[in-house]
């Protein structure tokens, strides 16, 4: 019996773990330290401990980046599942009602911008829950709210337009967005490209366009921003987007070129009646989520004024 107690494995801590995986993710001990609530250098001594533990090297350092070894990277997979036991362990005993399957509905510019995010910072919070999620158009996802057939739905609208029963969560720039060096605002017609009828940048766009006087055509339709993007980047169209998703080879395009002022949209929260737990919890971690996106949309302002 006591040379099997000498011999023992030693137990690793989840906090230790923890730690481990947010410097992986974040590629960098400052910023990792933050994650955790520690100063970077109680971090380094969690990770001294943990080398010295396992007897490996786990990070490769320099001055300006830190990546993982191939044993870290074996670690990296067992630290996932060890943290992610541990919360589903937990979870069971400290939130026996948080379980069950909500179900969430969004456009596709949200599902890929937001909810990734949202939906892992979710399950390290409550493993027991899963959450389902529908792509597609904005007064659709609201529809099947009302139906009972989602729980939440995020959703686009116009800013002109308030939505019933409904909360806004933030105000997006709707653009006109070319490639770089490109003519086809040029064209005449305009070339353009669209999301599918029922779009609300779509709708915005035809009426400020037809408004302004300025023929156009329909070149490209994809029910995707992808689609849309493609259509762009290729210099067959220009097409309505949010600003955000302009950038690389894509510029804005305005009234300098003859477009009219597609304004501002509205990105809002509509809730099922009568919400379980579960759902306000989900709710709750996509109004944290947007939080997060106005404070950093006013810094960039402010830094823009700065400058």
């Amino acid at each position: 019996m006591n040379m099997m107690m000498r011999h023992a494995l030693p137990l690793l801590e989840m906090d230790v773990l923890k730690t481990f995986v947010a410097i992986a993710e974040t590629g960098n001990f400052t910023t990792a330290a933050e994650t955790v609530y520690r100063t970077p250098s109680a971090v380094s001594m969690q990770i001294k401990k943990l080398e010295e533990l396992l007897g490996c090297t786990l990070f490769l350092r320099d001055a300006r980046s830190v990546s993982l070894t191939p044993k870290g990277e074996m670690l990296l997979g067992f630290a996932r599942r060890l943290l992610a036991l541990n919360n589903e362990t937990v979870s069971r005993f400290l939130l026996p009602d948080m379980n069950g399957v909500v179900r969430v509905g969004a456009p596709e510019d949200v599902g890929e911008r937001i909810l990734p995010e949202v939906l892992k910072r979710f399950a390290e919070s409550y493993p027991n829950v899963t959450v389902d999620v529908s792509i597609g158009m904005s007064n659709a996802m609201r529809k099947r709210v009302d139906e009972h057939r989602l729980d939440i739905a995020i959703f686009n609208s116009l800013t002109d337009v308030a939505p019933k029963n409904a909360e806004i969560l933030m105000q997006e720039k709707l653009v006109w967005a070319g490639v770089k060096c490109g003519n086809a605002h040029l064209r005449d017609p305009l070339p353009v490209s669209m999301w599918e009828d029922g779009c609300v940048w779509r709708a915005d766009a035809v009426e400020k366009l037809s408004r302004a006087g300025r023929k156009f055509r329909i070149a490209f339709l994809s029910a995707y921003t992808t689609g849309q993007r493609a259509a762009v980047l290729a210099g067959l169209a220009i097409a309505p987007l949010p600003r955000y998703l302009v950038h690389g080879e894509m510029v804005q395009l305005g009234e300098r070129d003859g477009l009219p002022d597609l304004g501002h949209y509205d990105i809002g929260l509509q809730v099922i009646d009568s919400a379980s737990a579960p759902v306000l919890a989900v709710a709750d971690h996509v109004r944290d989520a947007f939080a997060e996106l106005r404070m950093q949309a006013g810094e960039v302002r402010l830094a823009s004024a700065v400058a």
